[in-house]
């Protein structure tokens, strides 16, 4: 199954990490990546939420629900998308490395018969959009 990664250090607690990445009604302040279509629908596991993401900041949005497979705090927060012919699993991980530091994970993974034939357009710039989001939460949570 392809992936896609992105990892950061942020220099901050788990804690701060956290409550950034789950405030949704926040995101506009720094995520330029992913957008939520209800910021008032916290995340809860099992229950599906209204996003849209987009890979390049001048494309248009592209709107998905996933389901809300994982909510450990401060430690995972993992959601599935599905469609006929595709899946798409993202995983946040946070990792305690040190004094107020922290090591954040973006990882995708695709799969299903239609990923072949979208996998290679979208690859690159999906691969951009999740650095793009790993750099801005760390810039949103260490203050810059």
């Amino acid at each position: 199954m392809p992936s896609l990664y992105a990892e950061i250090e942020i220099n901050a607690p788990k804690s701060v990490v956290w409550d950034a990445l789950v405030r949704k009604e926040n995101w506009l302040k720094w995520n330029t990546f992913l957008y939520d279509r209800n910021p008032d629908l916290p995340f809860v596991q099992g229950r599906t939420v209204q996003l849209s993401l987009r890979r390049l900041r001048e494309e248009t949005e592209t709107e998905f629900e996933p389901r809300i497979l994982l909510l450990q705090p401060q430690v995972c927060l993992r959601w599935m998308t599905t469609a006929p012919g595709y899946r798409s699993e993202h995983v946040f991980e946070l990792q305690d490395i040190g004094r107020n530091r922290t090591k954040y994970t973006h990882r995708e993974t695709v799969s299903g018969i239609t990923t072949r034939l979208f996998l290679p357009f979208l690859r690159q710039d999906q691969q951009q959009g999740l650095r793009r989001m790993a750099r801005e939460l760390k810039y949103y949570v260490e203050g810059y």
